[in-house]
């Protein structure tokens, strides 16, 4: 046995947490009940492995000790109503009657995937649920994400576990994967799980790096399930582009390294190759959807040697088909960037305006800090600083509040 660090722990953990899930609700059912028996498990290996070491089969551990919190729960008196069918898979006096659940297959995790994106649950629950269940992060982990206090996660978490009960929902493989309904929100939702963990919202850090690759690695399994669809191959060809820049994007302090400031030297060759694999072969035929756009704008910023060598007439392009298959202000905000390289900062300008006044942008900074850029290229560096300032005020991001804050200080100081 050896006793590795949290870090390593932790990335033992997280791929073991969705095959142990598996395995106990394939045999028990219940999914709510095996949730929290697992999350259990896990916090006891937290607590265990660390003075005790890691078990030999770490797998096998955390499904004997899952398990016995099944069944205890199941005897507790707040779980009596699911006794009978847990006892009789369960055998007298909590010993098994056949052998233990075995390790999950990937199609389980899936099946999990799927399951956590059922159609009854609004998208922040869905991410909320899929973070705990197939990512393995604690409720406190996925409540700093997302900036809200921890009691209203459990009680989302709660919710959404309670609402998958009441819809009857099954735990299965899709039948048909590519013509699920559900395949969309589950790329959503990976889609979200990545953008969090590229540039987390709140907090001191500029990236979770472990959530990227969580969202990346769960991307993966379904692009297996679904090789075929041009869609997933989009969305991992996405993460991939842009998650390869994580080495050049914060300093050694943790400060925030924007893309045109990077060391491009420093970005990940093998996952921009693999990339560029995915995004040729996703695009090569048939309709594009949004992740292949997007993923499109990924490749030829991951291409371009530096920001003045970058295809930006490709990119505005790009952006422009994005808007009009999956309108989104977000989008607008980009372009506006691109077309500024292009034609110049007034022409950025023209296209900010049109979402200064989008209320989905209200609470949002990126307005202000795309203004203080555009109106530091023009010269007008008061103006500049002003927005700097205002977006620095908008963020709950500590490393963009400090960016911003230098940028307003560095364009004062020169007007």
């Amino acid at each position: 046995m050896t006793s590795p660090p949290d870090l390593e722990l932790e990335r033992l953990l997280r791929p073991l947490a969705p095959e142990v899930l598996g395995a106990l609700v394939r045999r028990y059912g219940q999914f709510d009940a095996c949730e929290d028996a697992v999350q259990e498990a896990l916090l006891a290996a937290f607590v265990q492995w660390p003075q005790a070491g890691v078990p030999e089969q770490p797998r096998a551990w955390l499904l004997t000790v899952a398990r016995r919190r099944l069944i205890d729960s199941v005897r507790s008196e707040a779980a009596r109503r699911h006794r009978e069918e847990f006892v009789t898979e369960a055998g007298p006096a909590g010993k098994p009657d056949g052998p233990e659940p075995g390790a999950v297959d990937e199609d389980d995790a899936l099946a999990l995937l799927f399951l956590c994106c059922h159609e009854s649950l609004t998208p922040p629950s869905q991410i909320a649920l899929t973070l705990r269940a197939i990512g393995g992060l604690t409720t406190a982990e996925i409540a700093s994400a997302f900036l809200v206090p921890e009691a209203t996660m459990a009680q989302r978490i709660s919710r959404a576990k309670a609402t998958i009960r009441a819809a009857g929902a099954s735990f299965e493989r899709p039948a048909d994967p590519p013509g699920d309904p559900r395949l969309s929100p589950v790329q959503h939702v990976l889609y979200l799980i990545f953008n969090e963990g590229y540039l987390a919202s709140s907090g001191s850090l500029v990236q979770r790096v472990e959530l990227a690759q969580e969202a990346i690695r769960l991307t993966r399994m379904l692009q297996r399930m679904v090789p075929d669809d041009r869609e997933t191959r989009g969305l991992l060809a996405l993460m991939l582009l842009t998650h390869a820049r994580r080495e050049a994007r914060t300093a050694p302090d943790g400060a925030l390294i924007l893309l045109s400031e990077q060391d491009r030297t420093r970005w990940d060759q093998a996952e921009i190759a693999a990339g560029l694999a995915l995004v040729a072969d996703a695009v090569s035929a048939g309709v594009v959807g949004p992740y292949q756009l997007q993923a499109a704008i990924a490749a030829a910023h991951a291409e371009a040697p530096s920001t003045a060598e970058t295809d930006w007439r490709e990119i505005t392009a790009l952006y422009e088909l994005l808007e009009r298959i999956a309108p989104n202000p977000v989008f607008t905000l980009n372009r506006a960037v691109a077309v500024a390289m292009l034609r110049g900062p007034e022409a950025g300008l023209a296209v900010l305006a049109e979402v200064e006044g989008d209320s989905r942008l209200a609470s949002s900074h990126r307005v202000a800090a795309v203004r203080g850029h555009l109106l530091e290229l023009t010269g007008d560096l008061a103006g500049a600083a002003d927005a700097y300032e205002r977006a620095a005020r908008l963020t709950t991001s500590l490393p963009e509040r400090q960016y911003l804050r230098r940028q307003a200080a560095a364009v004062r100081a020169r007007g």
